[in-house]
């Protein structure tokens, strides 16, 4: 099993900035591709930003220039710094983290998913 720790949610003014952490523990060998998705009330999940196990990471047209996503693979831990926040970046937060598993000797792995548990951000003054 692995377990998703998510903290850093909170009501913040527009224009100010939270920067929120995901840590992954458990049974996992490697970690693959980490992201981070939102969504507000009444809207479908979407995705805010991912960054591949490589340190390449890509974001939604609505966040670029303000949220920046990053990795410490040392302490399995995903972050999301946001600046310049709007009330429309309202929302639940949820990491999501794709673990792999070596389950032979030759080195074969497998991929499992798993999201974290949600963190709310309020943007409102």
């Amino acid at each position: 099993q692995v377990y998703l720790v998510e903290s850093g949610g909170g009501l913040v003014q527009p224009g100010g900035s939270l920067r929120l952490s995901c840590a992954a523990s458990g049974r996992f060998d490697r970690l693959n591709d980490m992201a981070w998705y939102r969504q507000a009330p009444g809207q479908e999940r979407e995705l805010v930003g991912i960054i591949s196990s490589g340190g390449n990471s890509n974001y939604a047209d609505s966040v670029k220039g303000r949220f920046t996503i990053s990795r410490d693979n040392h302490k399995s831990t995903i972050y999301l710094q946001m600046n310049s926040l709007k009330p429309e970046d309202t929302a639940v937060y949820y990491c999501y983290v794709e673990i792999l598993r070596v389950v032979n000797v030759e080195g074969a792995t497998i991929k499992r998913k798993y999201w974290g548990q949600g963190t709310l951000v309020t943007v409102s003054s």
